[in-house]
């Protein structure tokens, strides 16, 4: 091998490599004038930015708003990033745009970000939206007889009202990668770019299954687990994460479709804490995932797994705020993780309202919760039997019974989180929680942030 330390040689050299990197930027910097150009033509036209629009339950609609967005951006596309409660009628009829981008809740419910765009827009029938072109793209989960349910209802809302459709509604089962590539391609086609961001998701990383223990044995409910997982390399750090956050689990059957579960631990901690219930099909049969974690994966195993942001759960500017947590079941998990970030915060004014089956078998974390209550940190904490020795009752009965008490928090400011089953538990919460203060207060707590939910 020659080396040569010859100043000439080295400066055309040098020379040749910047030449080299300037014909490849100038392609480059030329697209950029040119949306930079659009972009202030348009604004000088008085062109009215475009909307994307977002509802979303435990944030994947937020998500690929911001990534709409972003992609419009870099096209030289104004637009406006908004959720679904910061649209009103004006901005409906006012708009020449506008991309929704909705998840469904359930059984075809909105989810809690447009329970009062619904209420309040979708009711109506005289609302004129000629003028408007849209696109809905519909996040849901198939295993719902009313897959997509609130995105199908919302685009025929759309075109019932006049406005015209800038492509066909985009339906998305569980994050499936080809429906999100859809909606990418119809974004370029509109924005006439090929240089999109990357909306690649963030990769899965590989955990070790530390510890596993069956909280519930001889429980008349299905078994139910805590799992405590770390990084399958040792040394490595732990990801940041706060209370309030999702861990998604692709199982080895079925890594397509990742399972999300609620973290119940903090990173103090040192390890992510799960509660995972058993799931039976009807033939007998166990779930892909909670069947593998539970049943079929090994202490030791390896999990691949990804810590994901659930902003709509997260404790934030109810941080210094009372708070009224309420659940049932696998929900405890969720709540014990806001309970443990109010215990290192040294924040005290807390009260539990927590239902299950039966005492004897389902007192998820009672030795916990029974040292925070003694350490002052939890002063009140209601619990609810389905299969008591006092009878039946369940947690919006107690939430019911206690409504002065509600009433007293909620005027000094409590925050509301609920957390675990949809059906019964948590509709039948937010029943109490209407009768006791009004649809409208409760629609102001939701929209100021103070009534925050992560049901399913």
């Amino acid at each position: 091998m020659i080396v040569t330390n010859d100043p000439t040689r080295l400066a055309l050299t040098a020379a040749m490599f910047a030449g080299y990197g300037i014909v490849c930027l100038l392609p480059w910097l030329r697209a950029r004038r040119a949306r930079a150009d659009a972009r202030a033509a348009r604004a000088a036209a008085g062109e009215s930015p475009w909307l994307v629009a977002y509802a979303s339950q435990t944030g994947n609609a937020e998500l690929l708003a911001r990534q709409t967005s972003e992609t419009l951006r870099v096209a030289g596309i104004a637009n406006h990033l908004c959720d679904f409660d910061e649209l009103d009628a004006a901005a409906l009829q006012t708009s020449e745009r506008i991309l929704f981008l909705t998840s469904t809740y359930g059984e075809g419910d909105p989810p809690d970000a447009a329970a009062r765009f619904a209420q309040r827009l979708m009711a109506r029938s005289d609302l004129s939206l000629d003028q408007l072109h849209y696109a809905v793209l519909a996040l849901g989960d198939s295993a719902y007889s009313s897959f997509c349910g609130f995105g199908r209802m919302l685009d025929a809302w759309l075109a019932a009202r006049g406005a015209q459709a800038l492509f066909p509604r985009v339906e998305v089962d569980r994050s499936a990668a080809p429906a999100i590539a859809a909606w990418r391609q119809q974004l370029s086609h509109l924005a006439g770019t090929s240089d999109a961001p990357d909306w690649d998701a963030p990769a899965f990383d590989e955990w070790r299954l530390a510890a596993r223990r069956h909280l519930n044995p001889g429980s008349p409910g299905a078994p139910i687990y805590h799992l405590e997982l770390e990084p399958a390399v040792q040394g490595v750090a732990l990801p940041a994460w706060q209370s309030g956050d999702l861990v998604q689990v692709a199982a080895p059957a079925d890594p397509e479709r990742p399972r999300e579960y609620s973290i119940a631990s903090i990173p103090a901690d040192g390890r992510v804490h799960l509660l995972v219930r058993l799931h039976r099909h009807g033939d007998g049969s166990h779930g892909l995932a909670s069947g593998w974690l539970t049943q079929q994966a090994e202490e030791g195993a390896t999990v691949r797994l990804r810590l994901r942001e659930h902003r709509r759960f997260r404790l934030e500017d109810n941080a210094e705020r009372p708070l009224i947590l309420i659940g049932n079941g696998s929900g405890i998990a969720g709540l014990r993780g806001h309970l443990k970030a109010r215990a290192a915060a040294g924040q005290a004014r807390n009260w539990l309202l927590f239902g299950e089956r039966d005492p004897a078998h389902d007192a998820f974390y009672h030795e916990e919760l029974e040292a925070w209550q003694h350490a002052g940190l939890l002063p009140r904490l209601d619990l609810a039997w389905s299969r008591g020795p006092q009878g039946k009752e369940y947690v919006q009965d107690v939430l019911l019974r206690q409504a002065d008490a509600l009433r007293e928090w909620v005027a000094q400011g409590a925050a509301i989180y609920v957390c675990g089953s949809l059906e019964g538990m948590a509709a039948g919460v937010d029943r109490v929680l209407t009768h006791v203060f009004g649809s409208a207060f409760m629609a102001d707590l939701a929209s100021t942030g103070r009534y925050r939910r992560d049901v399913y």
